[in-house]
């Protein structure tokens, strides 16, 4: 049996992949043109800043899942399960000392939860719950009380209820089908505040802005855009990403209601030249403004040959052997010529870029090398960000 994997040398197959990466930066093309007129519209000032002292905290806590319909932790491979099985029974009153476990239908799992900002005692959030063990599914499962605590240590909220996994596991002795991950799911509504993030917001004197993505030009026209619309020099860029706005100049009834103004202020931001390349996928998408500089690119052709030839090997006659199967496998690589230098064009719009880089007629994959390539000869101008 051979198994042959060839980039770039059969005809036929160079068509596919020409037309598979045609087909995707043409789309590429056509949605990122679509969306250019848009670019030089304003966003609002809630989508490019937070504002100073308005932020969420992270919440952790363990906890045990009951309920489950024999999908849960071995208790052998996962003795923490054990322990906080115990401490939650305990805790109730129920004395299990020198008691043996040996259930599959409970799971230890953590609970994380975002609390976000003026949330108020007894208001709801969302929490999201993962197993920590070996249980093969959360499915069904219910969250018993879990406290949630942050950094500092103290208990912020609560979680409990019933779980909603994120995927399904089916099968039987022989086989078996997973979609999803049946191991993590969430809890909608299912941890409640205990306890409130102390901010007094009358007492601010200014408001600090924090650039979500730091740039002086952009910061440079929020400070114009707010002391344009509110009247005053109000503003201030101190750097990059933040921009410092004077409360007591503004005159205005609260700091909330010279917050509720400035977030509806809208400011074109600068946006940077950037590629983004998922090697998993092979996806690429580009920003409006990437530019290429003309560069030639060669790129060599790889064949991968794996061959198995097994070999049967007989028992002597008469005798109470067995005929013995004893796989043999040979692997070779060869690296193949290409087709030489090709042009890749310079651009200085995005068609124009993608034009060229289509030109060369390689799949998405393999335009993920090439680009990384032309990024290092530096002829690609823009951030290259690969993930």
């Amino acid at each position: 049996m051979t198994l042959l994997i060839k980039r770039g040398v059969a005809r036929k197959l160079d068509s596919v992949r020409r037309s598979v990466a045609f087909g995707l930066l043409a789309l590429l093309t056509s949605f990122t043109l679509s969306l250019q007129p848009a670019m030089g519209q304003g966003i609002r000032l809630k989508d490019l800043v937070d504002f100073g002292g308005v932020r969420g905290n992270d919440l952790v806590g363990y906890g045990l899942v009951v309920g489950l319909d024999g999908t849960g932790d071995g208790l052998r491979n996962a003795p923490f399960t054990e322990e906080i099985m115990t401490s939650i029974l305990e805790r109730m009153g129920v004395n299990v000392t020198g008691e043996q476990f040996r259930p599959k239908n409970v799971a230890a799992v953590i609970v994380t939860a975002a609390l976000p900002p003026f949330a108020r005692t007894g208001s709801r959030i969302d929490v999201t719950i993962s197993a920590i063990g070996d249980a093969e599914s959360l499915l069904g499962g219910t969250l018993v009380m879990t406290p949630l605590t942050a950094a500092d240590g103290d208990v912020y909220a609560v979680a409990q209820g019933t779980i909603v996994a994120g995927g399904v596991t089916a099968g039987g002795d022989a086989a078996e089908v997973t979609e999803g991950v049946p191991t993590s799911g969430i809890i909608s509504s299912g941890a409640r505040v205990e306890r409130e993030v102390a901010f007094d917001f009358e007492s601010l004197t200014q408001l600090r802005l924090a650039l979500r993505e730091a740039d002086f030009t952009t910061a440079a026209r929020i400070e114009r855009a707010i002391n344009r619309d509110l009247g005053g020099e109000l503003a201030r860029m101190t750097d990059a990403g933040t921009v410092i706005v004077d409360v007591a100049r503004a005159r205005r009834a609260s700091p909330a209601h010279l917050i509720s103004e400035l977030e509806n202020i809208e400011v074109a931001p600068e946006r940077r030249a950037r590629v983004v390349v998922d090697q998993k996928s092979g996806t690429i998408v580009m920003g409006a403004d990437v530019r290429i500089s003309q560069v030639a690119v060669s790129q060599n052709n790889l064949t991968l040959q794996v061959e198995e030839a097994p070999i049967a090997v007989q028992p002597n006659p008469f005798s109470p052997g067995e005929t013995v199967i004893v796989p043999r496998t040979g692997a070779g690589l060869r690296e193949e010529p290409g087709p030489g230098l090709s042009i890749v064009r310079g651009g200085t719009t995005l068609s124009e870029v993608i034009a060229g880089l289509n030109a060369l007629g390689v799949s998405s994959r393999d335009m993920i090398d090439i680009l990384q390539t032309i990024k290092a000869a530096g002829a690609l101008h823009a951030e290259l960000v690969v993930r």
